[in-house]
């Protein structure tokens, strides 16, 4: 495994798809890496990090050696960004229940407000490379 942090996302998830490419634009040094929970790279990683209660609709973070789920790991992926949004980090101050009820709710929902693909992404060719553990 590399040094990148690697973002664990839900491939056939159009919100997913789009935050992905959203990091994509905004990583310019290439920092971040991705796979999608469908891959066996991220069922060997979930495994290996014990991370509790994963399923298609939490958004995991591996960032030098520690695991991050659900709001903070979108908080941590938001603090390596550039541009403004870094300061997305300040809700850290929230309560980690409150951050995570919200974010719960909207990964419930996110499929009925962006749709789904039948299949994960098909990175283009200048980030394919950024994308572990898939066949493309």
């Amino acid at each position: 495994m590399d040094n990148r942090y690697i973002v664990i996302f839900d491939g056939v998830c159009n919100f997913c798809n789009g935050a992905v490419n959203f990091i994509i634009q905004r990583d310019p040094e290439g920092t971040f890496a991705f796979t999608p929970m469908q891959s066996e790279l991220a069922q060997e990683l979930t495994e290996r990090f014990n991370v509790p209660d994963v399923g298609m609709d939490t958004l995991v973070l591996i960032k030098d050696g520690e695991c991050f789920v659900l709001s903070d790991a979108a908080l941590e992926i938001a603090k390596d960004l550039k541009g403004p949004w870094r300061l997305c980090y300040a809700f850290k101050v929230v309560p980690r229940p409150i951050r995570d009820a919200a974010y719960k709710l909207f990964a419930r929902n996110r499929y009925t407000l962006f749709g789904k693909k039948d299949v994960c992404m098909v990175p283009s060719a200048e980030v394919k490379l950024r994308f572990l553990g898939t066949n493309t």
